[in-house]
């Protein structure tokens, strides 16, 4: 203890024996002097004095120093004083422990409007400067007053940012103004922080504390922030800019630069200029409103020319002439069989015989079983037979009618012509039922699902304005219209299209479930026996997934980022899959998925989609391709085979036995229409898994979008090729829907691959794609997109809803399955 004291003793003896030879030079200053190649070591050192007179405008001053021999080791301090503010650096700046520069130049803080009153006239400012080094260092420092210091709206002002010269200016808003849109502009890439602060000392302007206060955004060719004028005290604000020492925090997989000094000095353009006014933002409100609401009316006015004016006028005002004929075509032959021979193989007339009146009670659909064939069919097989004995001396009961053939679904379904009535069997209340649980398990997933994520979103932007970290969301800043707590209110509203139209699929789809109600309870044999097969239920599920959809996505682009990105696309996924599903039911009503196990193929699909965003390496796509090509294989098969095919260990011999079969032993598959269609299915989805693996996209939520979109587009073309080649004709409501959809998606893609922004960089590289409003100065090019898209998937739904109007009186064994 006693040694130490004395060792600090001694050291503070020499230190006061060294001050006695510690000379202070006063220099007074003049502002427009430089002051250059000054000696200084430890025995000198130098105070520099300034004054000037403060009035009531804003005073910034602004200290240029650099030394181009300064030993590391023992820097050159600088300390200014002023009557209520202090700064200090050194030089060299070493600025994260690495990057030192010999070049520093700072701006004094200006004293605020309150602070000002305090204030004497005559202002004084005190620059120390001195070392201790040995060696003698020079030095040169010029101070000037700065007479552009105050921004003005809507002009541009140029300067010059470097990591040890950062720059900061004065914004007051007008009278008249209480928004502006500021944005920042350089013409290279260097990483930069642009921060708004409030009218106070002191100005956070350096690399390691310039996220301290106020909002601030990393930029690197751009940047953009909306600022209030309610949210200043002063009615101003600081626009304070730093170039970053490395571009780790614009471009995180860039090679970190060598610890030497590197010049890196950015030129920005800064500009201020006014938002839109009140009336602007309610007239893009209103319009987008009014513009989804003229399709209610116009559905009205279509509803009213289609049901009333002509169209289908003959099956929902069916005359009783008209019922007769169709129900005589039944009872008419029976008659008339009595009184000739038959001039074919009767059996061949029993099985390709249309449906008689004696199916009436018989499962809507179905074929007559073996207790409904007529005695006098009977008697014409078995004497085509050979049998001249008295037909009441035949023993029938050991004649084999096929009763199987008609009844076992393990035996209709393997026919190699199959029609509409061979898998519509089942019970129609019973499959009625089984497609109601898709809206309404689709129901409680929404809301289960929605909620949290409400409450994750709001989170975040409470997050975000208490932080000021404007990196968090990516919003396009260039056309970003704050509403409340929401930063970007026109991304969140331009969703209503989704809603509105939803809503309004819904309820057409509703007036056409009760018109087709009305028509079946008078008209039940006609409508067991003609048409398509009419379940709702999953219309309903698209209509509320296209709801649930512009939910999710409002939720989505409250704060747009990495984290979330799946709000946005898991209801795209459900909508491609519900809009197959129920194209695939159209003429398969007894085979189709469950609403469980669809859901929770989604479920899988989304996971995969949350883990290729988080964790997509080498592995990952690797194995992806690998289970994307197996389920395209068991799907085909399952398809291919109409439900008969079992997914068990076996599965793979039996797909061997299938390619063996069908592709290289036989000329001609056993069902050529499926066959083509899965086939040209699996060379798309091949080619979709190898591109993946091969050079894996960047964004893999809209990478596996565009293949769920690639598969709906692929079914919905062949069910029209199909349905053409048939011989069935597309009315013109159909054709003016396909028509509407096809332009909608065109204009649609073409807005979506604007990229104004991508969570899949860096926030910085992101505003780089940010660009000015589009659409009544509210709407961006994105907004655009959620309005075309809305519009295309409506009309693509409708496109599902009538494509099969002209089988409305067609016999239910006559329309072909494809």
């Amino acid at each position: 203890m006693n040694f130490l004291s004395s060792a600090r003793s001694f050291d503070l003896m020499n230190y006061l024996e060294e001050s006695k030879d510690l000379n202070t030079t006063v220099i007074p200053g003049n502002f427009s002097n430089l002051y250059e190649d000054i000696q200084i070591d430890r025995h000198h050192q130098y105070l520099f004095v300034f004054s000037y007179n403060e009035t009531n405008e804003t005073t910034a001053v602004r200290i240029h120093t650099s030394s181009d021999k300064v030993n590391n080791s023992f820097p050159i301090m600088f300390v200014v004083r002023q009557q209520q503010g202090l700064l200090s650096w050194q030089v060299p700046l070493s600025i994260n422990y690495n990057y030192r520069y010999k070049s520093v130049n700072r701006t004094l803080c200006p004293m605020d409007k309150d602070s000002r009153r305090s204030l004497t006239r005559d202002q004084l400012i005190y620059i120390d400067v001195s070392t201790m080094s040995v060696e003698p260092s020079n030095f040169t420092i010029s101070v000037s007053l700065l007479d552009d210091f105050l921004l003005s709206l809507d002009t541009v002002k140029n300067t010059s940012v470097s990591p040890a010269a950062p720059e900061y200016y004065m914004f007051t808003f007008p009278d008249n103004v209480v928004s502006v849109l500021l944005t920042v502009e350089s013409e290279d890439k260097q990483c930069m922080v642009v921060s708004i602060q409030d009218i106070k000392c002191p100005v956070f302007d350096l690399d390691n504390n310039i996220v301290f206060q106020g909002k601030y955004q990393t930029m690197t060719k751009q940047a953009a922030l909306i600022l209030n004028k309610e949210d200043y005290d002063e009615d101003a604000f600081y626009v304070v800019m730093v170039v970053k020492s490395n571009d780790l925090d614009c471009n995180p997989i860039q090679n970190i630069q060598p610890a030497t000094p590197v010049h890196r000095n950015k030129n920005v353009n800064i500009l201020i200029k006014g938002t839109i006014s009140k009336a602007s933002y309610y007239k893009g409100i209103f319009v987008a409103v009014a513009f989804f609401l003229s399709f209610y009316l116009v559905a009205f006015f279509i509803c009213i020319f289609y049901h009333c004016c002509g169209y289908n006028s003959e099956y929902l005002n069916m005359s009783e002439d008209m019922k007769d004929k169709l129900l005589g075509f039944y009872n008419g032959p029976r008659e008339c069989h009595r009184s000739r021979q038959p001039s074919s193989s009767s059996t061949d007339r029993l099985l390709s015989r249309p449906m008689t009146s004696s199916t009436r009670d018989a499962s809507y659909g179905s074929i007559a079983n073996q207790s409904e064939i007529s005695e006098e069919e009977s008697a014409s097989i078995s004497n085509e037979r050979g049998d001249n004995s008295d037909q009441s001396e035949v023993d029938t009961s050991e004649i084999d009618m096929l009763r199987d053939a008609y009844e076992d679904k393990r035996i209709v379904r393997t026919k190699t012509a199959l029609f509409v009535t061979d898998l519509s069997r089942k019970s129609p209340k019973k499959l009625s039922k089984t497609y109601k649980i898709y809206h309404w398990n689709l129901l409680t997933i929404g809301i289960f699902y929605g909620l949290p994520v409400i409450q994750l979103v709001v989170s975040y932007q409470k997050v975000l304005h208490r932080t000021g970290d404007q990196d968090i969301c990516y919003y396009n800043f260039y056309c970003a219209h704050p509403l409340g707590v929401l930063s970007s209110f026109n991304n969140v509203f331009s969703n209503i299209g989704y809603v509105l139209l939803g809503a309004l699929f819904i309820i057409i789809v509703r007036k056409r479930a009760s018109v087709h109600r009305a028509f079946a309870a008078k008209n039940k044999e006609i409508s067991q026996r003609y048409g398509i097969p009419q379940h709702y239920g999953l219309y309903y599920a698209m209509g509320l997934a296209l709801m649930m959809e512009g939910l999710m996505s409002a939720c989505y682009h409250v704060c747009p980022n990495n984290s979330n990105f799946q709000f946005d696309t898991s209801f795209m996924y459900i909508i491609a899959c519900l809009n197959m599903l129920k194209i695939y039911q159209t003429r398969h009503p007894d085979i189709n998925a469950k609403a469980h196990t669809t859901y929770l193929s989604m479920a899988f699909v989304i996971f995969i989609a949350v883990i290729g965003v988080a964790y997509a390496n080498s592995i990952f796509w690797i194995l992806y391709a690998l289970v994307h090509m197996l389920v395209s294989l068991i799907l085909s098969a399952q398809i291919y085979f109409m439900g008969m095919w079992k997914v068990d260990c076996g599965v793979f011999k039996r797909l061997w036995w299938l390619f063996r079969n069908d592709c290289l032993k036989c000329g001609r598959p056993i069902y050529p229409n499926r066959f083509v269609l899965l086939l040209i299915g699996n060379i798309i989805n091949w080619s979709f898994a190898i591109y993946g693996f091969v050079n894996p996209p960047t964004d893999f939520a809209t990478y596996l979008l565009a293949i769920f979109i690639g598969n709906l587009m692929l079914y919905v073309l062949f069910y029209i090729i199909m349905k053409l080649l048939s011989g069935e004709k597309i009315h013109l409501l159909a054709t003016a829907c396909i028509i509407i959809a096809t332009l909608t998606w065109a204009g649609a893609l073409y807005f979506f691959f604007a990229h104004l922004t991508s969570w899949s960089v860096t926030p910085a590289t992101s505003k780089e794609g940010n660009r000015q409003c589009l659409l009544l100065e509210f709407y961006d090019a994105h907004d655009i997109w959620h309005f075309l898209s809305a519009i295309g998937m409506f009309f693509g739904f409708l496109i599902i809803l009538t494509l099969d109007d002209d089988l409305m009186l067609k016999r239910r064994d006559q329309i072909p399955v494809f």
